[in-house]
C-alpha cells in the first residue's frame, strides 16, 4: 500500500505540475487560465503601463484605503459598544475632523488622477504622434462575426468566426478560437480602425493582453493603436453586449515575425485566406474555415 501511496502522490504532483505549466504557457500567448486573479501578461506598452497603474498604485492605495476603514469600524464596535459606552457622546461637529475627510480623499483623487490622465493620453494621442503607422488594419462589427481588412496590403479582406466545439483541435480554448485570424508583425505599431455595420448594433473589439477595447458603432469610425512585443496567439472577444450571439464572436490576433507576416499576406492575396492560414496550421491544428455561421451556431461542420 504503501508504494501505491508514493506513486499515486508522484502521480498527482505530475499532474499538478502539468497542469501549472500548461496555464503558464496559456497565460503567455494571451488566453484566459482557470482561477486567474489579475490581468493577462502584458503584450504591448500599453499594457505595460496599466499593470503598473493598477498594481503599483491603485492597488496598494486601495488596500491602505481598505485596512484604515476596518480599522475604524473595529475600534467603533469594540470602544462605542453599549456596554463600554453607556452614555454617548453628543458631539455633533468636529472642525479638524471634517476638514480632513474632505481634503485627504482630495489628495488621494489627485495622485490617482495624474497618472490616469497620462495613461489615457499615452492610449489615445500616441497614435497621432506617428505620421506613417507601419500596418492599418480595419475591424468591422457584424451580427455576429468580425470582418478584416488590410487596406496596405493589397486592400484583401476576410469574415472570422468562432470555431464550433466539435472542431476544436487540442489545446484551442472553447468560445476564443476563430477560423481566421488577424495577423500582426511583432515589433511594428499598428493602427486599428474599428466600426460596425450599418444595419447592425454597436460591438466592442477588445483584446485583454493588448490593453485594448474600442467600440465598434455602425456609420463611425473609431481608432487605436497596439505594438505586440512578442510573438504568440492573444484572445479576445467582443465586449459589448450585442445580442444573441454576443458571446460567440471572439478575437485573435497572431504576432509572428516581419518574414512570415510578408509571407502570409502574399499567400492571402494570391491564394485567399484559407490558403494562408495553413501556414500556421502546425502551430495550432486550425480548423478548416465554418461555412456561414448558422452552421456553427447548429453545430455542424464546415469545410
Amino acid at each position: 500500500m504503501t508504494i501505491f501511496k508514493r506513486l499515486a502522490g508522484r502521480a498527482a504532483a505530475f499532474a499538478a505540475g502539468m497542469a501549472v505549466a500548461a496555464a503558464s504557457v496559456r497565460a503567455q500567448s494571451g488566453a484566459p487560465v482557470d482561477w486567474q486573479l489579475g490581468f493577462q501578461d502584458a503584450a504591448t506598452p500599453v499594457m505595460h503601463e496599466i499593470t503598473w497603474f493598477h498594481d503599483g498604485l491603485l492597488l496598494p492605495i486601495i488596500t491602505v484605503i481598505m485596512a484604515f476603514v476596518l480599522g475604524l469600524l473595529l475600534v467603533c464596535m469594540v470602544r462605542f459598544r453599549k456596554s463600554a459606552n453607556p452614555t454617548p457622546s453628543k458631539t455633533s461637529h468636529n472642525t479638524v475632523l471634517e476638514v480632513a475627510w474632505t481634503v485627504l480623499p482630495i489628495l488621494i483623487l489627485v495622485v490617482i488622477a495624474i497618472p490616469s490622465f497620462r495613461l489615457l493620453y499615452f492610449q489615445q494621442d500616441y497614435l497621432y504622434k506617428i505620421e506613417d503607422p507601419e500596418l492599418t488594419i480595419k475591424a468591422i462589427g457584424v451580427q455576429w462575426y468580425w470582418t478584416y481588412e488590410y487596406p496596405d496590403n493589397g486592400d484583401f479582406s476576410f469574415d472570422s468566426y468562432m470555431v464550433p466545439d466539435q472542431d476544436l483541435q487540442p489545446g484551442q480554448p472553447r468560445l476564443l478560437t476563430v477560423d481566421a485570424e488577424v495577423v500582426v508583425p511583432v515589433g511594428k505599431v499598428v493602427r486599428l480602425i474599428v466600426t460596425a455595420d450599418p444595419q447592425g448594433v454597436i460591438h466592442s473589439w477588445a483584446i485583454p493582453a493588448f490593453g485594448v477595447k474600442i467600440d465598434a458603432v455602425p456609420g463611425r469610425l473609431n481608432e487605436t493603436w497596439f505594438k505586440v512585443e512578442r510573438a504568440g496567439l492573444y484572445h479576445g472577444q467582443c465586449s459589448e453586449l450585442c445580442g444573441t450571439g454576443h458571446a460567440f464572436m471572439p478575437i485573435t490576433v497572431r504576432a509572428v515575425g516581419e518574414d512570415e507576416f510578408d509571407a502570409w499576406v502574399k499567400t492571402a492575396q494570391m491564394a485567399g485566406i484559407g490558403e494562408a492560414n495553413r501556414m500556421f496550421a502546425s502551430k495550432t491544428d486550425m480548423p478548416a474555415r465554418a461555412d456561414d455561421w448558422t452552421a456553427a451556431l447548429n453545430g455542424s461542420a464546415g469545410k
